[in-house]
């Protein structure tokens, strides 16, 4: 009987970078005691500083404790090997890139005085997205419609009905980025 290798693959490349470059702002943040978190992983109502831009895209690698980078990444590295075979990893970088950005205008416009931190905007464009992989052009799939109604509803009720410094306006930002961009951006 012949033994079997182990081989381990490198499915996901930006899903795997992505976290790796994530756990490397937590620990940052956490050894400079939340002052990169400060200066480069949040984005918040500074257009004259020199980071701002740098901060509407690098907001997404910081967050404000390994709880919050694990349920993040949990989620990013199930759904992200889906939506990267699919994509490929140019595509959803530019996808990543093009819902943080809108994500962090949204959050600067209408998110008031806060700093928004954190990658649940890419998350739930991920979740959008996974949701369009089986399908061909053209076509609006069921399982997108019910993960729409879903998830919106449960970000509306929270935005209304809590107090809990989570961004639901993110969340509903980037389902709308992911959904989009799921429907018309097939090979």
């Amino acid at each position: 009987m012949q033994k079997r290798k182990i081989i381990f693959s490198f499915n996901a490349p930006l899903m795997i970078g992505f976290a790796l470059v994530a756990l490397a702002a937590l620990l940052l943040g956490q050894f400079t005691n939340g002052v990169s978190n400060r200066l480069v992983f949040s984005v918040y109502r500074s257009p004259m500083s020199p980071l701002f831009i740098l901060r509407l895209f690098a907001y997404v690698f910081g967050h404000a404790d390994f709880t919050h980078y694990v349920s993040n990444m949990a989620l990013i590295l199930s759904l992200g090997p889906i939506v990267e075979e699919r994509f490929g990893s140019i595509r959803v970088l530019v996808m990543f890139a093009i819902t943080a950005l809108v994500s962090a205008i949204f959050h600067l416009v209408f998110g008031g005085n806060t700093a928004l931190m954190g990658a649940s905007g890419i998350v739930f464009m991920l979740i959008f997205l996974a949701s369009t992989a089986g399908t061909g052009r053209g076509e609006i799939p069921i399982t997108l419609i019910a993960v729409c109604a879903l998830y919106l509803t449960q970000e509306i009720f929270a935005g209304v009905f809590s107090q809990d410094n989570i961004s639901q306006l993110t969340h509903i930002v980037g389902g709308i980025c992911g959904a989009f961009m799921g429907i018309f951006l097939h090979k």
